[in-house]
């Protein structure tokens, strides 16, 4: 392929990008801005917060998870010009997903007492409890909004989520500020208004993206065809089944690192402290990763909806490309900083101290979670589900939790043995989805119908 070709590849994925980024980005900011202002009323009310999002977050990616199938559906009916399809396939996404919600809120607002037996420092879980049931209402608007979100993607439009997440961020922040310390006339909730700012703000994202897109002629134009479309066994259980799978895949690998914030928490509040800011500065890498992935889905959908493997196969080497040398840059950067930014979070020695070693065991393994979220972008753009779902389970479950027990109780490493047994997950993943890929690419150049 031809040096211009290649840089036309480059250009449209960072394009493409730099929007997801800001996007996916917003979303770890809500829960850093949280942090932050929790960690200046104390470690306690930090913990509690940590604490309540690592229980919610389990089931959260879940229903993030569902959606993600959404785009390749609608990235192909628009490469085929199908509004009718469009207009199928978003109105049995979003009962859907919404049904979804439903029930995992009534999951989680029922869940609130699991936190009695988790083994966590007992004045940590009497804040967690009631915080946590204020998160468990904002499952739902945050599902309304992953679903518009695909479906915008599925049309090459990443420009609509990245302005609705700056927007609710900054009322986050606001309302941060405001309920905490009782500004403006509005009532002083101290760590509690944290949570509920958390929930206004995804509310104002759920509910706005919805109307967006029924409504903004750049998006809508299925719209003529949604009071005709029905809800079909062919999309519903296709979105269905393959949802699942891709909410599997994911809540296995977020659910991994949810239940080692748990097993910090078994030494002591510093030491949830620390692992929750270590973690906030890694996912917050990791979304520039996402980013780079989501556009992968987008332009890798493209290709495989018109048969162009050619391109396909550019686009996947653009990407991997591009992740490998942003995460190098995230880890370098972790490595120069590790002892300046958990000081953006806590002003405790004892865990800064700790955040900082955990920064180093970061450092080593964003090169294998850029990529392994890339892999898993790209099968998602060819409609390949299952297999990273299996390698998930494998990975984080079968590899990662049995490790973590090892390396935090039995050789006595605490948290920094859980942060190495995650790495260890994680470098699995990435590798055996990269040779998942390249015998897909080689099934498809065995076909006859490849252009």
């Amino acid at each position: 392929m031809s040096k211009s070709a290649t840089y036309s590849h480059y250009k449209e994925t960072i394009q493409l990008s730099l929007p997801l980024i800001l996007t996916q980005v917003g979303h770890i900011v809500t829960g850093m801005v949280d942090n932050i202002f929790l960690g200046r009323i104390g470690n306690t009310e930090q913990a509690a917060g940590i604490l309540s999002n690592n229980l919610f977050v389990m089931l959260l990616v879940f229903s993030i998870g569902m959606s993600f199938v959404i785009t390749p559906s609608i990235s192909d009916a628009h490469m085929n010009k199908n509004e009718r399809e469009k207009a199928f396939v978003f109105k049995n996404a979003l009962y859907i997903n919404f049904g979804v919600a439903i029930l995992l809120f009534l999951i989680l607002y029922a869940a609130s007492p699991v936190l009695y037996y988790m083994q966590q420092p007992q004045d940590v879980v009497e804040l967690a409890i009631p915080f946590f049931s204020v998160l468990s209402f904002s499952i739902i608007p945050v599902s309304l909004f992953f679903v518009c979100k695909q479906y915008t993607e599925g049309l090459s439009n990443t420009k609509a989520a990245m302005y609705i997440s700056v927007i609710g961020n900054i009322v986050n922040i606001i309302l941060n500020y405001l309920l905490i310390y009782g500004y403006a006339g509005l009532p002083e909730m101290g760590y509690m208004g944290s949570c509920w700012a958390t929930f206004f703000a995804r509310l104002l994202m759920g509910v706005g993206f919805l109307i967006f897109v029924f409504r903004h002629q750049s998006v809508n134009s299925f719209t003529k065809y949604y009071k005709e479309a029905k809800i079909t066994a062919t999309h519903f259980w296709t979105l269905l089944k393959d949802g699942l799978a891709s909410a599997m895949q994911v809540t296995f690998e977020v659910t991994a690192f949810a239940i080692s914030g748990l097993i910090a928490g078994v030494f002591g509040k510093e030491q949830i402290d620390a692992h929750g800011i270590a973690l906030s500065l890694a996912a917050f890498t990791y979304m520039f990763a996402s980013g780079i992935g989501s556009a992968t889905t987008i332009r890798v959908g493209n290709f495989y909806a018109v048969n162009n493997l050619v391109d396909m196969k550019q686009a996947i080497k653009t990407s991997y490309q591009l992740v490998i040398m942003v995460m190098a840059c995230m880890a370098l950067v972790f490595i120069c900083f590790n002892q300046l930014l958990p000081q953006i979070f806590s002003i405790d020695a004892e865990i800064i101290a700790i955040s900082a070693k955990l920064l180093l065991i970061a450092a080593f393994f964003q090169l294998f979670d850029g990529t392994q979220v890339v892999a898993i972008c790209i099968l998602r753009g060819v409609e390949d589900y299952k297999f990273s779902t299996y390698l998930a389970f494998i990975g984080y479950w079968l590899i990662a939790l049995p490790l973590s027990y090892v390396f935090a109780f039995m050789l006595q490493w605490q948290v920094y043995g859980v942060w190495l047994a995650l790495s260890i997950g994680l470098a699995f993943v990435s590798i055996t989805l990269f040779f998942r890929i390249k015998f897909l690419i080689k099934v498809k150049e065995a076909s006859p119908t490849h252009s």
